[in-house]
């Protein structure tokens, strides 16, 4: 009897999905558990069946072992038949539970691609808002596990109406697109990128103090600096307003995130304005 309890399905979070499959693909192999014994048991009632015909009718003679085996058509057809039904039974449900096993790891992996899917911005194809609490709550344990610093940056692309209004929503779109990579540029594979919002975007630096992280901002001025002098944006230069927030044990992800938004504002507001744009188009190539 099967004491296992499945688990309850709570929608399509990760955890319930990949708990269902663990408990699906346990309850197969006990499945294939009790295939082997019966495979087992079949052999040893068969090796058993042998001997009790063959140790009866064997003598010894001369030095030498002889057997006398009568069976009659009925019994030996019988035995055939056994045999052949029991291999034929034996090797369906070895197919069936290999393509069972296959079904359920080829469900898991659709339902993992429809999650990341779903965290994932389709416009500049970083992390969306959406991921944010489970990206951030698994930086911050992280940090608190092993006692590392973490450093969020929080970005704001300046003017960003003014790129809609003079040059078009695509050529905005293209603005955004190009900054995300810029951003995932500037950073390592242990960190992170994710579009906080319309024309913000957040970064989560792990094992980064402060310092550390005044280096990635000063990479990201550097890189974007680069790209303004190669765009195509008729007198119009792109700018970021970077505020920064070390995590401190202790800290939610709201206090966190507002330290960084103060902090990014603060910057915004110490900057000196940048001339009024003109009325130029945007030029040929973008």
């Amino acid at each position: 009897m099967d004491n296992s309890k499945k688990p309850a399905h709570a929608g399509h979070e990760p955890d319930n999905v990949l708990a269902n499959v663990n408990w699906e693909l346990r309850r197969l192999e006990k499945r294939d558990g009790e295939l082997w014994l019966i495979v087992t048991a079949t052999g040893i009632l068969a090796g058993a069946g042998l001997l009790a015909v063959l140790l009866p009718a064997a003598f010894l003679k001369s030095g030498s072992l002889h057997f006398e085996i009568t069976v009659s058509k009925e019994l030996a057809c019988g035995l055939l038949v056994l045999l052949t039904l029991a291999n034929t039974y034996i090797v369906s449900r070895r197919i069936e539970f290999r393509k069972l096993r296959q079904r359920m790891i080829s469900t898991a992996m659709q339902h993992e691609l429809i999650r990341l899917q779903s965290f994932t911005d389709p416009l500049t194809e970083i992390y969306n808002r959406r991921s944010l609490e489970e990206l951030a709550g698994r930086f911050i344990g992280q940090a608190k596990r092993l006692g590392k610093p973490l450093t969020f940056l929080l970005i704001d692309v300046d003017r960003f109406k003014q790129v809609n209004t003079r040059f078009g929503h695509l050529t905005g779109d293209f603005v955004l697109t190009e900054i995300a990579t810029l951003l995932k540029g500037s950073i390592r594979g242990t960190d992170v990128a994710i579009r906080y919002g319309g024309d913000e975007f957040l970064i989560a630096l792990s094992n980064t103090n402060a310092a550390g992280a005044a280096i990635v901002v000063n990479r990201i001025h550097a890189f974007l600096n680069d790209w303004n002098q190669s765009s195509n944006l008729d007198d119009f230069t792109v700018s970021l307003s970077i505020g920064m927030a070390e995590f401190t044990d202790g800290q939610t992800l709201d206090e966190i995130l507002d330290l960084a938004d103060r902090n990014m504002y603060e910057e915004k507001s110490q900057r000196a304005p940048l001339p009024a744009p003109g009325h130029g188009t945007l030029a040929a190539g973008v």
